[in-house]
């Protein structure tokens, strides 16, 4: 089985992450979905992403849970039924969450891909990283900041909250694996933890609401 990483962030926080190298027949084993997840599993045209939602199911197994504990909310946000947090994300053939017992939390992974260059001006002011001119390292940085952006994002799970104009990602180096952040949205200020990990091309951001 190949559970890839677990990370104790904190005594009440644990990040899981999978590489999905099984088949969907593999995956399937003794996983018992709830109806609701069945139906989503059937409305997705995509194998990988079949495979995806699996591991999923799987990840949450490594921390103790099944199917049945997991419930969504009207903004899609998942909740667990003993109350503790948790936060999902799938990108490729990579999987992850994010559990806590004490803070609200969110995580995304991404593929570290070119494409980045093209859509940073619609998430970030791209005028920060001029200075940056190796494009690998531009690439990987602003990976970060779409990431944190992201799993803060799947935090505050409200509409209308803009990653352009109410996320601030505070600048890092690559040498520290974390940041903080702040999201300011119709006056309410809040101050999050990032932190971050990269493998095999691909980003990890979680992030913890201070």
């Amino acid at each position: 089985m190949p559970l890839y990483k677990i990370v104790k962030v904190n005594k009440d926080t644990k990040v899981y992450i999978w590489k999905v190298t099984e088949s969907e027949q593999e995956l399937s084993k003794a996983i018992d979905l709830t109806q609701y997840c069945q139906n989503r599993m059937l409305g997705m045209k995509s194998e990988m992403h079949r495979r995806g939602f699996l591991s999923i199911r799987h990840l949450m197994a490594e921390a103790g849970y099944v199917d049945a504990d997991l419930r969504y909310d009207e903004f899609g946000k998942p909740h667990l039924k003993d109350g503790n947090k948790i936060s999902i994300t799938h990108s490729n053939h990579f999987t992850g969450i994010i559990v806590s017992t004490k803070n609200e939390v969110g995580i995304d992974v991404e593929m570290q891909r070119e494409k980045i260059l093209r859509i940073a001006h619609k998430f970030t002011p791209i005028e920060e990283y001029r200075t940056i001119a190796n494009t690998d390292a531009l690439i990987r940085k602003l990976t970060i900041v779409w990431g944190s952006k992201e799993a803060l994002y799947k935090i505050y799970a409200q509409q209308g909250l803009s990653f352009i104009h109410h996320i601030n990602v505070k600048d890092f180096t690559f040498d520290s694996a974390a940041t903080t952040a702040d999201i300011l949205y119709h006056g309410d200020l809040s101050t999050y933890q990032i932190r971050f990990m990269e493998f095999e091309g691909f980003t990890c951001v979680y992030a913890l609401r201070s």
